[in-house]
């Protein structure tokens, strides 16, 4: 047995109940579930349509995401997730130089480093070293004036964790961000690089070993063998290259507004949604939702 789920932004909602009564009655389909009016609903199928990626693109036009996955086991008991771009609309490092006056080029390097064009690491090291001599309170004015948590964030992590699941921050990015997004939006624990400095000033050096996709498919690894569970229990987001381990490995890994070459290796698309896309697919109605 499998579950479609369509679903759109909730601050647009444009979910027309014809067009979903029209897929199921295609498809043959199940009784339709809105889990939110004109927002996400689902219905049960026997079996993959073999057309479910020509339907997918026909409704990306229409602000439509189109997810088809196994019904069994869909409630995850724990959440996996990227930050940059991700649990936050910026990334963290594109900020740091902008406010620092070089952001074209550091820009220029992570949109390829997260379409998979460059090697993470190196790429992580390149933009590193052009932070050299940037006062470290530069930080801080980052995080207050330049990062916004992405639409959702927090009713997901509140509503896995009301639910008894663990949430946990897995970034490229840096723990002097991780620390504060993490705190903010409810994560058990975090995981980053480490941004070095001496005497109030950035070296242009980051600690090692440096976390990037093998680091978060081994921070899956390790924390569901510490909580007693499997990576089936899990659900990871992220959008860019260095996700795609965590994201295969997950029991649903969700590619969100993801790079293009991400979403070519990935099942389960949201290109529309918010973050409470995550909690549609695993079958929560809007009223189970929790506000954080």
């Amino acid at each position: 047995m499998y579950i479609a789920t369509l679903l759109t932004n909730p601050a647009t909602p444009r979910l027309d109940r014809a067009l979903v009564d029209s897929l199921r009655n295609a498809w043959g389909g199940g009784d339709v579930l809105w889990l939110s009016h004109d927002v996400a609903a689902e219905l049960p199928l026997a079996e993959i349509p073999s057309n479910r990626w020509e339907v997918w693109e026909s409704l990306q036009g229409d602000g439509i995401d189109l997810v088809v996955q196994p019904a069994d086991r869909r409630r995850k008991r724990m959440l996996l997730a990227d930050m940059d771009s991700t649990m936050i609309a910026q990334e963290c490092i594109d900020e740091l130089a902008d406010a620092a006056g070089i952001g074209d080029r550091v820009k220029e390097i992570t949109a390829r480093a997260m379409n998979g064009e460059l090697g993470f690491e190196g790429a992580l090291i390149e933009r590193v070293r052009l932070l050299e001599d940037l006062p470290e309170g530069i930080i801080a004015e980052v995080l207050t004036t330049r990062i916004t948590p992405t639409p959702g964030g927090k009713v997901l992590l509140a509503t896995m964790r009301a639910q008894g699941g663990y949430a946990a921050l897995v970034s490229g990015g840096f723990t002097a961000f991780t620390a504060r997004i993490a705190a903010d939006l409810g994560f058990d624990e975090h995981r980053a690089n480490t941004l070095l400095s001496e005497n109030g000033r950035l070296t242009g050096d980051v600690a090692r070993p440096i976390l990037g996709r093998e680091a978060k498919v081994q921070a899956l690894q390790e924390i569901t063998a510490r909580l007693g569970i499997t990576p089936a229990d899990v659900i990871a987001v992220g959008d860019g290259a260095n996700d795609l381990g965590m994201l295969g490995l997950a029991g649903t890994g969700v590619a969100l507004h993801a790079k293009p070459s991400v979403q070519a290796e990935c099942d389960i698309r949201v290109n529309h949604g918010d973050l409470t896309a995550l909690l549609y697919l695993q079958g929560y109605p809007d009223a189970d939702f929790v506000k954080g």
